[in-house]
């Protein structure tokens, strides 16, 4: 019975002990919206600590895990292009082969393993080349992050000491968005709103996105939003004069309703035309 109850324990210290010692590089979560879905990166982060990394703790040429402990984890929940490949949804791991003038990015298939010992090269989904660039301070500690991200392109950017490389992401969306708006306006709730809001910010059609913006005023005659875009988009088609018209008709909106945001916003368009300085 003492024996038993030595070893109950020995495990609850064991488990109590862990529980206070953190891993020596601290994991990292992190979501990306992008295109039609989300981009999931875990990663374990690694120090400096006065060592030369590049070329030192991690060699040239040799498959890196692209952090510390597990290897690396992507997600994607939706198809993305990196670098020009094509990714399908689904979630892989992510190494790298650092080098002095170009690194090798690898996608491959087995999501969970430890470090890159168990690694193999027949599982990769694709492998491409990018160039390094040294960074201006040292960075103590492994960083990934997006940067420049908007609805279609966007980048993720690895930096470590004093390099960094950067991943170019792009995926497809206008197309679908186009296909979706399509359907939807078959249907019984027509997305007039929101599809003439697309259009605008992405330079499509701008009489079809007049046209919408005119039926969701007729079902909402006094939204100064509604006259805000409608101006925008008339702005954008050349016709000032009845781009001040609307412009001026959601001010008046806005000021009756103390939207702060919308008076600016109408006031922009009335600046934009020409009408106020």
């Amino acid at each position: 019975m003492k024996t038993l109850l030595s070893c109950f324990a020995l495990c609850l210290s064991v488990l109590t002990l862990k529980a206070q010692i953190p891993n020596f590089s601290s994991t990292q979560h992190i979501d990306q919206e992008f295109g039609l879905g989300t981009i999931s990166i875990t990663y374990g982060r690694p120090d400096v600590k006065g060592r030369k990394i590049f070329n030192g703790t991690e060699p040239f040429g040799v498959v890196w895990r692209t952090g510390a402990n597990a290897a690396t984890i992507i997600k994607f929940t939706d198809e993305v292009s990196i670098e020009g490949h094509t990714i399908k949804p689904g979630e892989y791991s992510l190494f790298t082969i650092p080098g002095a003038t170009e690194w090798t990015v690898i996608i491959n298939k087995v999501a969970k393993q430890w470090g890159a010992y168990s690694y193999d090269q027949k599982q990769d989904v694709v492998r491409f080349k990018v160039r390094p660039y040294r960074l201006p301070i040292t960075l103590e500690t492994l960083t990934m992050q997006f940067t420049d991200v908007h609805i279609d392109t966007g980048i993720l950017q690895i930096l470590w000491e004093r390099t960094g490389i950067a991943l170019h992401l792009k995926a497809d969306v206008d197309n679908r968005v186009i296909a979706n708006i399509n359907r939807m306006m078959k249907g019984k709730d027509k997305p007039y709103y929101l599809a003439a809001v697309w259009y605008y910010n992405h330079n499509l059609d701008m009489t079809k996105a007049l046209a919408w913006m005119m039926e969701q005023e007729k079902a909402q005659p006094d939204a100064y939003n509604v006259k805000y875009w409608k101006a925008r988009i008339q702005l954008k088609m050349g016709n000032k004069k009845s781009a001040i018209f609307s412009a001026k008709e959601g001010l008046a909106i806005a000021e009756k309703d103390e939207n702060a945001e919308y008076i600016r916003m109408n006031k922009e368009v009335l600046r934009d035309a020409g009408y106020i300085k």
